[in-house]
């Protein structure tokens, strides 16, 4: 059996423990699932009046796409893809007389901002994992849509487009929907990634991430690519069957994609996803990406199934066990997608 090892993140100083002395079977993380019912779901199609006015609706008009948004209290029915304010934002609109906070111990600030949801299909179990491609890459114009109105805002630093999916991976609403959450500030994780990709550049005139897509294109850790996405679990994973999905094209957010590349990224999801609920029967997950609006960036996907419980080391360290190594991790999911393929449509 081989020795547990410790694993440095790419970028990020941040360390992992690769415990392959605790070796477990994939069948070993599927686990009962536990969603909560509701007698009536607020996203679902006649229910449009139990959420805020829209922001952003994409409706069909004798096959033409029209982008609107509800009007003077009214709502818009027949959509396709539908986006509100969040009921319980975390951030909000800036209130000029609310001040920050300087101390030397405590700092504040106001948690100014945007929060809403992408409800990404009228169809309540139509997932990532599940969708038909044409609906994805909707959802993925829709995205790229309010990614720009909102990062041109000049309070917003940071534009945060993410998914829980699943009770136990922080979904409250089991229908198919999407976060969105613009901020006044950088986040930490996001600021020190921008920083090794400039400080890497400046050094070798190259960027990191691309390199880091050139050698994991040739890594037992690679899982599958198409002509403009490549996806791989990364080297320290933190996550069990972790893995990251990159545009092959050097690019700092979504607004940089093609038609041609929205399109492989909603066949790239749906494979993807498609099979990592095949793996481990729909586990519960967390994505999130990572892009910003500076040509040293490269913007990509980070996907963690929440298959394993931090506890007090974790916490108390900020050093994360994974039980079951990337390259394991990705043999599984391979085999996966060579399943799942035949399936997609």
């Amino acid at each position: 059996m081989s020795n547990n090892e410790l694993r440095k993140d790419y970028i990020l100083n941040r360390w992992v423990v690769i415990a392959t002395q605790r070796r477990r079977r994939p069948s070993d993380f599927i686990r009962a699932k536990r969603e909560k019912k509701v007698s009536s779901c607020p996203f679902c199609p006649g229910n449009e009046d139990m959420t805020p006015p829209a922001i952003l609706v994409y409706l069909k008009d004798n096959g033409r796409l029209i982008k609107d948004r509800d009007h003077k209290g009214s709502r818009h029915s027949n959509w396709m893809v539908r986006c509100v304010p969040n009921l319980y934002p975390a951030f909000t609109h800036p209130i000029d007389d609310k001040k920050r906070v300087e101390d030397e111990f405590f700092k504040s600030l106001p948690a100014s901002g945007h929060h809403e949801v992408l409800i990404e299909s009228p169809i309540h179990d139509e997932h990532p994992g599940t969708a038909r491609i044409k609906q994805l890459i909707l959802v993925i114009n829709a995205y790229i849509d309010r990614f720009k109105d909102l990062s041109s805002k000049e309070y917003v630093k940071y534009v945060s487009i993410f998914r829980n999916h699943g009770s136990e991976a922080g979904a409250s609403l089991s229908h198919a929907h999407t976060q969105i959450i613009a901020t006044s500030i950088l986040p930490r994780i996001l600021k020190e990634e921008m920083e090794g990709a400039k400080e890497y550049l400046n050094e070798t005139g190259k960027c990191m991430f691309c390199e880091i897509i050139r050698k994991e294109r040739e890594s037992p850790r690679f899982i599958w690519e198409n002509n403009s996405f490549i996806v791989f679990a990364p080297w320290a994973s933190m996550h069990p069957f972790e893995f990251w999905i990159f545009p092959k094209r050097h690019q700092s957010t979504i607004m940089d994609m093609t038609p041609k590349e929205i399109d492989d990224l909603a066949t790239t999801i749906r494979t993807c996803f498609g099979a990592l609920r095949r793996l481990l029967s729909d586990p519960p997950y967390n994505f999130a990406f990572h892009m910003i609006p500076d040509e040293h960036f490269h913007w990509h996907i980070e996907v963690y199934p929440r298959l394993a419980i931090w506890a007090g080391f974790e916490k108390s360290t900020g050093v994360y066990i994974n039980v079951f190594s990337p390259e394991e991790a990705s043999l599984n999911l391979r085999k996966a997608i060579a399943e799942e393929e035949s399936q997609i449509c």
